[in-house]
């Protein structure tokens, strides 16, 4: 009788055992599905991130083209021409400048 009382109860302390490693188990399992799923949603924004970024550098890129054109032109006799005539308002001797009355009101 004493060994089945002995044994009822190691074979509950088992069972108990087993319970709360199952609850541990299961309390972990949550615990790493809730962080995998905030890991995931800071995945697809840094992903969002460096869509933008990249996007950006490809407008840098060619922006920096059209600098680098602008540079050339600039050293132009064309440009230097168009700047004198526009901004300075000089002529070459001899040229003749058209005003259109309608133009300055």
């Amino acid at each position: 009788m004493a060994a089945k009382a002995r044994y009822k109860r190691v074979n509950e302390q088992n069972k108990y055992g087993m319970i709360m490693a199952t609850v541990a188990v299961a309390l972990l399992l949550v615990v790493v599905l809730i962080r995998s799923m905030s890991l995931v949603q800071k995945r697809d924004m840094y992903h969002a991130k460096i869509d933008t970024l990249q996007t950006q550098i490809e407008q840098e890129e060619k922006r920096k083209e059209q600098i680098a054109e602008f540079e050339t032109y600039t050293t132009t006799r064309k440009y230097i021409e168009q700047v004198a005539k526009e901004k300075l308002g000089l002529v070459y001797p001899g040229e003749i400048i058209f005003k259109d009355k309608s133009a300055g009101k």
